[in-house]
């Protein structure tokens, strides 16, 4: 009875422990030009693509409230040269 108990508990608790990161992966805002940026710490910037041209890059940061926010804007890719 004790193994059933504890096999349940665990199932329950390994499923409440992924909803929560499910959930925690907040959806990437376009930026448009003229917006006000409310950025109180970057946490992370993705890295530019290997071509010659704008390609979208994101990058997740923390606001003034202490929510996780994530940005998307275009940068030229690293594949240019001179």
């Amino acid at each position: 009875m004790k193994k059933i108990l504890f096999l349940a508990l665990s199932l329950t608790a390994s499923l409440s422990a992924y909803a929560q990161e499910a959930s925690a992966a907040p959806e990437a805002t376009p930026y448009v030009y003229g917006v006000h940026l409310d950025i109180a710490k970057v946490i992370n910037i993705t890295e530019a693509a290997d071509v010659c041209g704008p390609v979208p890059v994101q990058m997740t940061y923390k606001d003034s409230h202490g929510d996780t926010r994530v940005l998307e804007y275009s940068v030229i890719g690293r594949g240019c040269t001179n």
